[in-house]
């Protein structure tokens, strides 16, 4: 079966509420789950008018194309876009040990720091969008003095790129396409890479660790083919972390520090930095929603977005329509489907995994509430 570029969900949310006393309302409240949810694959250059019109409330990927500043009423939030990664080439005869291809990468992520733009410069794999970004805050920023500080880029090489935005930023005089490159930018984004990583089945969203900043370091620096000896010396540290080796969570943050500090110690990959996505939605009375929760990380795409948002028009329920920035591509199944953007935004729709990431922070929250009674065994 072809997938349709629009997709309709129902959803009914039930709610099992006590007894209210007179002038006294319940204490916990249903999410303000719309009854109809309609996505809809549109491009960035008709969704600005489509947002103006009210006929989608919010869009979700690449930031549409507004002709003037966009009203008031257009609200928007930022979350983490992609990474822009500086890779060396191993059989570059500049880069002959670890030292000169250590060379070779900082050259071109400070010469990549000074070309400004949307660029953030950042030479480090967790940036302040994860929640726990201030486990690593210390050695993000000795090593942001360390590489961007003083350093000479009048040199030769012979740089490739992948991607519009790396290819805009590398300097004409080192852009190349041949076989014999010194280094390589990439432009990886950061949602797609973590969205792959997320399995949601059977009540069920993970890993745990999906969120955290050593997971999406290892995501990005992890798949080191040709380089044995530094796949040697994370593996032990990796499997600690996903066995819950540790004794308490002074070890376990010890732990991720390592990981993160043995991936960024190899110089044949290096994080340049990161750019920040926009996204857009309606504020607009009616038309519009409220009661915005988003991922830092992926932004709308996330099951909180979905589970929080409110249409202004309606005290309750109502019908939400989001537009979103590519058709589907994968299969509509939970097992091995559901893998490109449009999937995950649906299944978070139609999902109903016990936990959701929580907003802001790299830990989950109770998508359901269960009352307990103190003493009971569950």
């Amino acid at each position: 079966m072809t997938p349709r570029t629009s997709c309709i969900v129902l959803a009914v949310a039930f709610a099992t509420v006590t007894p209210a006393r007179s002038g006294h309302e319940s204490p916990v409240y249903p999410s303000f789950y719309p009854q109809e949810i309609e996505l809809t694959a549109v491009a960035p250059d008709r969704a600005a008018g489509l947002l103006l019109s009210g006929k989608i409330q919010a869009y979700v990927g690449n930031a549409p194309r507004f002709a003037t500043a966009p009203p008031n009423s257009i609200d928007s939030i930022e979350s983490l876009g992609s990474f822009v990664v500086v890779r060396v080439n191993p059989a570059s005869p500049k880069a002959r040990d670890e030292q000169s291809a250590c060379a070779i990468a900082e050259t071109v992520v400070r010469d990549l720091a000074g070309k400004g733009g949307v660029l953030v410069a950042h030479p480090y794999p967790v940036t302040p969008f994860n929640g726990d970004y201030l486990h690593y805050v210390d050695l993000a920023e000795i090593a942001k003095a360390r590489v961007l500080g003083s350093g000479t880029s009048d040199v030769q090489l012979k740089v490739r790129t992948d991607g519009n935005l790396a290819s805009s930023m590398v300097r004409a005089a080192w852009r190349t396409q041949d076989p014999d490159w010194d280094a390589e930018i990439a432009e990886f984004d950061a949602a797609d890479f973590i969205g792959r990583a997320s399995v949601a089945i059977n009540g069920w969203s993970g890993p745990a660790w999906l969120r955290t900043g050593w997971f999406q370091a290892y995501l990005l620096l992890g798949d080191l083919p040709g380089n044995e000896g530094l796949r040697q010396k994370v593996e032990p540290l990796l499997q600690r972390l996903t066995s819950v080796t540790y004794a308490n969570s002074v070890e376990r943050i010890n732990l991720e520090r390592s990981l993160v500090s043995t991936l960024t110690g190899d110089c044949r990959t290096r994080v340049a930095g990161y750019t920040v996505k926009r996204e857009y939605f309606s504020t607009e009375f009616t038309a519009g929603i409220e009661n915005i929760a988003y991922d830092s990380v992926t932004g709308f795409n996330s099951p909180m977005f979905i589970r929080t948002v409110k249409l202004k028009d309606f005290p309750w329920n109502g019908w939400l329509t989001l537009g979103i920035d590519a058709a589907p591509k994968a299969a509509w199944n939970p097992i091995a489907g559901f893998t490109d953007n449009f999937g995950r935004l649906m299944w978070s729709a139609v999902g109903d995994p016990a936990l959701i990431p929580s907003p802001n922070e790299s830990a989950w929250m109770l998508n359901r509430i269960s009352d307990v009674k103190p003493g009971t065994k569950q």
